[in-house]
This record gives structure tokens, C-alpha cells and sequence, in this order.
């Protein structure tokens, strides 16, 4: 049986694209291929069933560098992230087809992860429902940062109806908003998980915690924010989106609602997943 190390030197945003090609490997094509992943973030593969421990020395496994070349094309063709990591092993394996069936990562969470004590209870003593915040950037895509202003805007407007937990990696840009929980550079990458397992929502620019948003399944226990809003938000939304509530592991009715301010880079459909409120001025008149 081939053994394969699948390698990747891209962000952790990236490798949760990067567990669905490795989940739908094992889908399609069971009990051909043993596999084991090399990649920045370790722990976002915890507790994964498709993976074997394969050594780097190991002279029978053979090491694929993952990419996705097919973003290249992501303006001229309907495609999106997801597949092309997907493509790309295929092509690298000579497979006819590996198309993503699931329209998400693939994220797990052992038993006994989902009974702990969410974060935000555990430092703080508040149990009601809590949306994420990411109101920060890298420098490397610095065209992603939405400005910190505008992000305080909607955490103002929703003072009192939806409470908001600031998250963000203490190496990258992440200034404090006010009038929300403080977590920024106090997760790691399992914490960060637990995190968005609990949630009952994700604001972000286009960056990881989108990704999770979608991979990560939806805790049945989780409390669900649902605010009455007026008919329009500051981020100039009509209606409320908060109204997709997730009661699911995954699937239609275990959608986690995730409002994503897209930054210029690719088209939305490239990276928008089902549920998610994807925010730009594409095709967008000035009035």
C-alpha cells in the first residue's frame, strides 16, 4: 500500500483547506493509501482517523508538497479553495477525480475535548452564548485588515444582545476593541478549536478562524445568540445574521453563522462557505 507524507509549508488557514483533500482521499479511494501529514500546526490534526504515523526516514513513503495551483484560475473559473488541494493531489497521485463531497474541513474533537469547560467560562465565569472576533491582520496580506474602527462600530452596536470574544495570535495585529472579553495571544491551536466548537458565531476578515468556522462541528450544547436587529446593521447587512443557528455536528442544520469582511484578494466564491455572510463592494456602485 503507498505510503504518503503530504506536506505543507502554508498558514494554519490552509491546512484546515488541507484536511479535506486527505478526507476525501480515504473516502474515494478507503484502504488504498496510508497517510501522514508534515504542516505548520500539528494540532489542528489531532484526533484525525485518516492519518498514520509515517517516520521522515521511512525510504517506502513518499513526501508530496501540497499547493493549489488552481487559485490561479479562481477568476476565470467557478472553483473553489477546497478543491484545490484536492485537484492537486490527484494530479500528483494520477487519479481520475478527487472532488470535495463535504463543503468544509475536517476538523475533530476527542469526547472528552467537547466536556471541558469552554474558555471564556473558564477565565471569566460568563455562561451565555459568545461570537468570536478577528479584527486583526498579518503583515504578509496586510489588504485583509478591515479597520479596527469599523469593527468597534458593530461591537457598539450590538452592546447588550450579542457579547464578543476577541481572539488573535500575539506575533500578528490584533489592537484591543473595548466592550468585549480579552482572549488575544491566550490560545493555541486546540484552544482556538475548543473555541469555535463553543461558539455561536465568527467575525473575521478572510484569515483561519473562517476556515474553523466552517470545519469545526457545532456543539448541540452551545448557547445561540439571537438578537432582534434592526433592518440594517453596520456592516450593512439586511436582516439578521445570526438567524442560521447551528443544532448539528455538520450539515444543513449545523451551519455555525460567520460573517466574513472580505478583504481584495480573490473572488468570494473562491473561499465563502455555506452559512457564512461573505461582505464586499465587488460589482458594488458607489450611491
Amino acid at each position: 500500500m503507498p505510503r504518503l507524507i503530504l506536506r505543507c509549508g502554508q498558514c494554519p488557514g490552509d491546512v484546515v483547506v488541507m484536511t479535506a483533500a486527505v478526507r476525501e482521499l480515504h473516502r474515494q479511494y478507503p484502504g488504498q493509501y496510508q497517510t501522514d501529514v508534515r504542516s505548520c500546526a500539528p494540532a489542528i490534526w489531532e484526533h484525525n482517523p485518516y492519518l498514520t504515523p509515517i517516520a521522515d526516514g521511512d525510504r517506502d513513503a513518499r513526501t508530496i508538497d501540497m499547493h493549489y495551483p488552481l487559485i490561479n484560475q479562481s477568476n476565470q473559473r467557478p472553483v473553489h479553495f477546497l478543491e484545490g488541494y484536492c485537484e492537486h493531489l490527484a494530479g500528483q497521485l494520477g487519479l481520475a477525480s478527487l472532488r470535495p463531497h463535504d463543503f468544509r474541513g475536517d476538523i475533530y474533537l476527542s469526547d472528552e475535548e467537547r466536556g471541558w469547560m469552554n474558555q471564556v467560562q473558564e477565565t471569566t465565569g460568563y455562561r451565555g452564548a459568545f461570537w468570536l472576533v478577528n479584527a486583526g491582520s498579518k503583515n504578509d496580506f496586510t489588504c485583509k485588515q478591515w479597520p479596527l474602527e469599523s469593527f468597534q462600530q458593530v461591537i457598539d452596536h450590538f452592546r447588550g444582545r450579542i457579547t464578543f470574544v476577541q481572539i488573535g495570535a500575539s506575533e500578528h495585529n490584533h489592537p484591543p476593541l473595548t466592550g468585549v472579553i480579552d482572549l488575544r495571544g491566550k490560545t493555541d491551536h486546540r484552544q482556538l478549536i475548543r473555541l469555535v466548537y463553543h461558539s455561536a458565531g465568527v467575525l473575521t476578515g478572510v484569515s483561519y478562524p473562517m476556515h474553523l468556522a466552517a470545519a469545526v462541528p457545532c456543539s448541540p450544547l452551545a448557547p445561540q445568540a439571537e438578537p432582534t436587529l434592526p433592518a440594517q446593521t453596520p456592516l450593512n447587512v439586511q436582516g439578521d445574521p445570526t438567524q442560521v443557528r447551528p443544532r448539528s455536528a455538520h450539515g444543513v442544520s449545523g451551519l455555525r453563522p460567520c460573517v466574513v469582511i472580505n478583504g481584495g484578494r480573490e473572488p468570494p466564491h473562491w473561499e465563502q462557505y455555506p452559512g457564512h455572510q461573505f461582505l464586499h463592494t465587488i460589482g458594488a456602485l458607489d450611491c
